[in-house]
């Protein structure tokens, strides 16, 4: 480019109304804005364009016959002289429908979406100049100043750097997008069947039978909605390394034996063939993890197989490790797309079968959680409809002797530990109520944290379930004043709240409490929690 050249844009159309209208919106603003602006009806018009001049950003037609936008960004970017050019896709097609990945591979800087708004087109032309005219000043510089040649390379290098971190953010950002579109359509689809199903059951001529059935969605979509947000949680937790491992040596066939019992428990297993193969095998790891990652490669074995598919579990001892390998006959994983399952968001952009749903970051928290105990996780396919197997390693640890099981007087209804329940949502309070009322428990409760302390002192329950954020006081004050007050100290606290990274739960944990639920808790967790209070009032009694 000589120096008196202004930075050249060039918009490539083959429709000629198209074209026109974008052309004509950029010189509006090329006096103002100091660039030039080159037109092509083709593919093949846009290479000679190419040979001939230097452009700082090329807005490229994705749908046009012939030689396409994809085929065009290709031919440009393998040419030395134009390999560096940034291309602008310019695309009818919705943000969730074209094929990003493809687009990105092909050389894309960013996209534009038509109708073209004339605000973004200029905000995104604008960079693209501003960079190339900085570029232009910087090689005036080094040619009117040689002795500062080594100072300009280094401020060159820096712009290079900064222009990829641009791309790269961008790229992120992009996947982000998709990603959050997505999530507004996976919750919409539960809350929109919960409200529906709120509003059946409020019916006056709503029958029993359909009453109960409402029942059922509104559970089975609540427990949807609690594992979405868990995912999101947990994978937060795992990529900013947050993930408090509570580690122990454990069999973990045993524990592949137990997640399967429950998957068939649930009726999640019907309609499957189910082959299990299963050696002891002894790792150092943390139990609620290690059930995370199996139940996630098991869920994603049956969301990818069809009904009569086989899946086949298998684990076994080789040299210093523990192998959990997955097997299914589903649908397969296409080679594109086997170097990027485990990637966060990779369902954004492409997905094996979007008609299943989900988030695509359940393999990206298996691969992180594996790699939180020193493991690896791996995927192999041979493509469409040929299935797919994932295989995890852990390091192998000696195996330790099992401990005699305490006995669980919970299955009994009589001798129910006393319970406190202090919490500050009328509706969330009311419901742990009546479920633990409902499995025998003598419930009490109190709506904020001075009540629940007045509480615990009048009534001395065995267990006391606090939630954090409570008006008046806070869920932790409470805890420090029971465990002052001798006669409150021995009651076992449990807290309830909305936060589970290590930092919540190392201050928890500092205020007295004995344990730490994260919401929203199971029955299951509750019965598990109060367990301990339970054999400590029959011990007592």
């Amino acid at each position: 480019m000589a120096h008196t050249d202004k930075p050249k844009i060039l918009v490539v159309n083959d429709d000629a109304g198209s074209l026109l209208a974008l052309t004509s919106l950029l010189d509006q603003w090329a006096d103002e804005s100091n660039y030039t602006v080159h037109s092509a009806r083709s593919g093949q018009e846009a290479l000679r364009q190419v040979l001939l001049h230097d452009f700082a950003v090329i807005l490229l037609d994705v749908n046009m016959p012939g030689m396409d936008g994809f085929e065009t960004a290709e031919a440009i970017h393998q040419r030395a002289r134009s390999a560096d050019i940034p291309i602008i896709f310019v695309t009818a097609f919705l943000a969730d429908e074209i094929d990003r990945l493809k687009a990105y591979q092909r050389g894309a800087a960013d996209f534009l979406f038509t109708p073209v708004i004339p605000q973004i087109l200029h905000a995104k032309v604008s960079v693209f100049v501003a960079l190339a005219m900085k570029n232009e000043q910087l090689k005036r510089q080094a040619e009117k100043l040689s002795q500062r040649t080594t100072e300009l390379t280094a401020t060159n290098r820096r712009l290079v750097r900064e222009m990829e971190e641009r791309r790269d953010a961008e790229r992120k950002s992009h996947a982000k997008d998709e990603f959050l579109a997505m999530l507004g359509h996976e919750l919409r689809n539960p809350l929109s069947a919960i409200s529906s199903a709120s509003s059946l059951i409020g019916l006056p001529g709503a029958n029993s039978e359909t009453v109960g059935r409402a029942k059922q969605i509104i559970q089975r979509q609540s427990q949807h909605l609690s594992r979405i947000v868990d995912d999101l949680l947990d994978l937060s937790r795992a990529m900013s390394g947050k993930i408090l491992l509570a580690r122990r040596p454990i069999d973990l066939a045993n524990l592949v034996s137990g997640c399967l019992e429950t998957f068939r428990a649930t009726g999640r297993t019907a309609g499957y063939r189910f082959s299990v193969d299963l050696a002891p095998g002894w790792v150092d790891g943390d139990p609620t993890r290690l059930e995370q990652i199996t139940s996630n490669l098991l869920d994603n074995a049956i969301k990818y197989t069809p009904s009569g598919g086989n899946i086949d579990i298998g684990l076994l001892e080789t040299g210093d490790e523990v192998v959990l390998t997955v097997r299914d006959t589903g649908v397969g994983i296409p080679p594109e797309l086997l170097p990027h399952v485990f990637d966060v968001f990779v369902q954004g952009a492409i997905s094996i079968d979007r008609s299943q749903g989900g988030l695509g970051i359940g393999l990206s928290l298996v691969r992180r959680l594996v790699e939180l105990h020193g493991g690896s996780v791996s995927a192999q396919s041979e493509g469409n409809g040929s299935g797919s197997t994932f295989m995890i390693r852990l390091p192998r640890t000696e195996p330790v002797s099992a401990a005699p099981a305490p006995q669980n007087t919970l299955g009994d209804n009589t001798g129910k530990p006393s319970v406190l329940l202090i919490e500050d949502n009328d509706d969330g309070r009311e419901m742990m109520a009546t479920m633990l009322a409902a499995h025998g428990f003598p419930v009490a409760q109190a709506a904020d944290g001075l009540q629940g302390v007045a509480a615990a002192v009048a009534n001395l329950p065995a267990a006391a379930l606090v939630d954090i954020g409570l008006p008046g006081i806070d869920g932790y004050e409470v805890a420090r004043r029971l465990r002052r007050d001798p006669a409150t100290s021995g009651i076992r606290l449990i807290a309830l709240t909305g936060y589970g990274l290590a930092e919540d739960q190392r201050r928890v944990l500092e205020a007295g409490f004995d344990q730490h639920l994260v919401k929203p808790v199971s029955m299951d967790q509750l019965l598990e929690a109060l367990a301990p209070a339970s054999l400590r009032a029959q011990d007592a009694a």
